[in-house]
């Protein structure tokens, strides 16, 4: 049953705002043709708001004693997620609804999702928080409904997430936030920390070992799921906080290190997706947790580390943290023998040289797996773009003292060469998927504020729903 206070409701003839979506070119639902249907008053209102049927512009019209919006989209028959999510900013609050060319209910498909991502706000830290109220929209597409609302849920548990500073957002934080779920959805938690950590996951305590006692090391885990399902696991970076270790990063270089934990953001966010949607799988949620601090017992370079699998890593770099703790994180995933696993991780500077801050860099074992990742991204407006694991640049990683250095020996190719690491802890024959994030809006979009945002994690549910249940847009 939809919440009553859900951004999305059931159209069921209530009193709304009514929406006239307009394409800037068109016939049928063109500015053209939608002009010849106003009023001389409306149409003066039309042109004093320099109306012109833009993507992302919009009008507000007289209606005797109420109004009614006009709307510029690109096209009216193909809505795109985040083609209404500007509205749903700047729109008064109250109720709306989609209305057709001929003034009947129309359906506004994707663009629910992008309606909902349009209102989220972060306001705890304001000592003021904004208490305008919800613009509701209606939908005669009742069935969709919950599934967006759960997609729009998990987005903004991972904008939440990321934008909260690292004292609030450290391994406890993200140890409650798996224990919440697990309580939510009848899963079963289990937090591995201290000797024992340091015993079974020596990567993950060895990087996590010079923070304070309140953000201590650990490895969370969540199981749920029938066991006669097929299991998965999904895995995400939980580095609260990133210094760059004794390498450490420029202070320009940190300001954003609170989003390190970006890859748990996604992996706990999908576990959400996952056991709310009831999948049919066994999930096997890990989620290596640290803080990359400094102190007298840090891990230095130079150092060589023995892994959980038994590979030993020599340190060229203190600030390639990620790849160590997702090491451990991903050898405990290929012991519960997955047909999949699927990883999060807010990896490498050279994935942002290489496609920006908008698209994920995706590697995948499995050319299937990752082309259906890709059609996902692209049918749900959540694009990611494949980078290869190229066997010559294995050679990269190469060490004189130990199996593996965990810094590349070259300049190039740091994206691939910091998944071929990754790739060394994964056992052969399992299907395996890394999706390099930044896990960061740099600027604002529409349905998109400045700060944390999930990127990629719409293309992975949407893939998991269709490999599953062979269900999905």
């Amino acid at each position: 049953m939809t919440d009553k206070n859900a951004l999305i409701q059931p159209d069921r003839g209530q009193k709304a705002v009514a929406i006239h979506l307009v394409s800037k070119d068109g016939a049928k639902d063109g500015l053209e043709q939608f002009i010849k249907g106003l009023s001389v008053s409306q149409r003066a209102a039309l042109e004093a708001q320099k109306f012109v049927g833009d993507a992302g512009s919009h009008a507000i019209l007289p209606d005797g004693d109420g109004w009614f919006v006009a709307a510029g989209v690109s096209d009216p028959a193909r809505l795109t997620t985040w083609c209404l999510a500007k509205l749903a900013d700047v729109l008064p609050a109250g109720t709306y609804r989609r209305a057709g060319a001929d003034g009947a209910k129309a359906e506004i498909g994707k663009a629910a999702l992008g309606w909902i991502a349009g209102q989220y706000r972060f306001d705890r830290y304001r000592s003021e928080p904004s208490e305008e109220g919800p613009r509701i929209l209606l939908t005669t597409e009742v069935k969709a409904i919950d599934a967006m609302i759960a997609e729009g849920e998990a987005i903004e548990l991972v904008r939440d997430l990321v934008n909260t500073p690292a004292e609030d957002m450290g391994p406890g934080q993200l140890e409650t936030e798996a224990e919440s779920l697990a309580k939510a959805f009848r899963a079963e938690v289990k937090i591995t920390r201290g000797e024992m950590l340091e015993r079974e996951y020596p990567m993950v305590h060895a990087v996590g070992r010079a923070a304070g006692r309140a953000h201590a090391p650990r490895l969370i885990e969540l199981e749920w799921g029938d066991p006669k399902h097929p299991r998965i696991a999904v895995v995400g970076k939980g580095v609260c906080f990133d210094s760059g270790g004794l390498d450490i990063k420029p202070g320009a270089g940190m300001l954003l290190m609170k989003k390190d934990m970006g890859g748990a953001a996604h992996a706990l966010a999908l576990a959400r997706l996952i056991m709310g949607a009831n999948l049919p799988v066994r999930l096997h949620l890990v989620i290596p947790a640290v803080e990359n601090a400094i102190a007298g017992n840090s891990f230095r370079p130079g150092d060589v580390l023995r892994s959980r699998a038994g590979i030993t890593v020599e340190i060229g770099n203190t600030d390639a943290e990620g790849r160590l703790i997702l090491g451990d994180a991903l050898t405990r995933a290929g012991e519960k023998e997955p047909e999949l696993v699927i990883d999060f991780a807010t990896l490498t500077g050279a994935a942002r040289v290489a496609v920006g801050p908008d698209l994920p860099a995706l590697f995948a074992r499995d050319d299937k797996t990752a082309q259906d990742i890709l059609d996902a991204g692209l049918s749900v407006d959540d694009p990611c773009w494949r980078l290869p694991l190229y066997d010559g640049y294995r050679e990269y990683l190469k060490s004189d003292i130990a199996d593996i250095n965990n810094a590349g020996s070259s300049g190039f190719a740091g994206a691939s060469t910091a998944a071929l690491f990754m790739d060394r802890f994964v056992p052969k024959g399992i299907d395996w998927a890394h999706f390099d994030t930044f896990a960061w809006r740099p600027a604002a979009k529409p349905g998109r504020p400045k700060g944390g945002d999930a990127l990629g994690l719409r293309a992975a549910w949407l893939m998991l729903q269709r490999r599953y249940t062979g269900e999905g847009r």
